[in-house]
């Protein structure tokens, strides 16, 4: 049998379960190993046996082993996320990628390989993210040429084809996205969806006439991040600049928005950069303006991760399991027969009338025929 965890809905932002599921008798969990190996055959124990407040990191652990979100991959740093928590995941995408569709952006797809040569034109991503990149040096048994980067962040690869494709002032401004993986070879312990070598997430890279509006287009994004935290996730988030020491490499401003999970730490939930000229000038990101003279354009990039899918299991869940918001559930109402049949007939495959009367924008409803002995049975049997 497959482990799955209890899972609840929230209310918009006040954490309170609105529908539950009785703890489950299914789940299970090594017993003395925070392990994450499908595999293993050691004692088994039933339910959430640690404790959010008094083991935060080993209680995080088994919400997501027993959740089903993610396994830890051979390779250190690693994971494999879980069909629940690529849904997630999904769902985030969903809701983020329609407005960034609404206000202007386009996707696009850009290799994960990067020329050292481009890395080193801009000296700041160079001297910011070198400790953190992994170089492929070799193809097959031919040593390359020149090393290839594995993308910690796309500004070097993506801002060579803006310059490309800008000549006029008409060709601005220019906003791209991508959502992909990247790797940033960060030696700390392995903490699923927030510390990682490689994760999940998109980053928005834009070019425009002036400062004006690659500041307007920082903020644009930055309130994106902001709604998506609190419409989606149901989480309260601050809006704010980081410190000179801390912004991102190359760039004029970073502004974020940040999360105080129950730990009191705080967690990057997005960021949002003003480049100012810094990348323009690297990479010659040049347009003819109206009156004929050439200009240099004013960039920005901005990104959100995975990391969010963390933030979101500390913030809700809790010592029964996992807890997601209604945006994110599937499904939040589960309709199934229990007890014991006394006619003798098979359940009906046709759903009740009332789930017709009960559909709502944005609720999904599921309706399954197995048996169970008890309500809280079907909650865990993974259908």
């Amino acid at each position: 049998m497959s482990a799955v965890a209890a899972e609840r809905s929230t209310g918009p932002g006040d954490g309170v379960p609105v529908a539950g599921r009785e703890r489950t008798n299914s789940l299970y969990v090594q017993r003395g190993k925070r392990t994450m190996s499908d595999s293993d055959t050691a004692e088994q124990e039933l339910g959430i046996t640690e404790s959010k407040e008094y083991s935060t990191g080993d209680w995080y652990a088994e919400v997501v082993q027993k959740s089903e979100l993610a396994s830890y991959a051979p390779m250190g740093g690693f994971i494999v996320t879980r069909p629940r928590g690529y849904d997630i995941w999904e769902r985030i995408k969903s809701h983020l990628d329609g407005w960034f569709t609404e206000t202007g952006v386009t996707n696009a797809y850009f290799p994960m390989f990067i020329p050292e040569s481009y890395l080193e034109r801009e000296k700041d991503v160079v001297e910011g993210f070198d400790p953190e990149v992994a170089w492929v040096t070799h193809g097959g048994y031919d040593e390359l040429e020149e090393r290839l980067a594995v993308r910690p962040t796309s500004e070097s690869i993506i801002a060579p084809f803006i310059a490309q494709w800008t000549r006029s002032h008409r060709d601005l401004p220019m906003r791209l996205n991508q959502w992909c993986s990247v790797v940033r070879w960060e030696a700390t312990e392995t903490k699923p969806f927030f510390r990682t070598k490689e994760f999940l997430w998109q980053e928005g890279h834009t070019a425009h006439h002036d400062g004006e509006g690659a500041w307007s287009e920082t903020m644009l994004r930055l309130d994106q991040y902001e709604r998506v935290y609190e419409e989606v996730l149901a989480m309260p988030v601050l809006k704010g600049r980081k410190p000179e020491h801390d912004k991102f490499p190359g760039a004029d401003t970073t502004t974020t928005v940040e999360a105080l999970m129950p730990d009191g730490k705080s967690v990057q939930g997005g960021t949002s950069h003003y480049l100012g000229t810094s990348f323009a000038e690297a990479f010659d990101i040049t347009y003819v303006d109206t009156d004929e003279r050439e200009r240099t354009a004013h960039t920005t990039s901005w990104g959100l991760s995975w990391r969010a899918i963390g933030a979101l299991i500390m913030t809700h869940s809790d010592d029964q399991g996992l807890v997601l918001p209604p945006a994110l559930a599937d499904p939040q109402v589960l309709s199934s027969p229990s007890g014991v049949p006394t006619t003798g007939r098979p359940c009906s495959s046709t759903p009740p009338t009332w789930r017709k009367r009960s559909r709502r924008p944005g609720c999904v409803l599921v309706w399954t025929t197995a048996i169970t002995a008890t309500p809280g049975s079907s909650t865990t049997s993974g259908s």
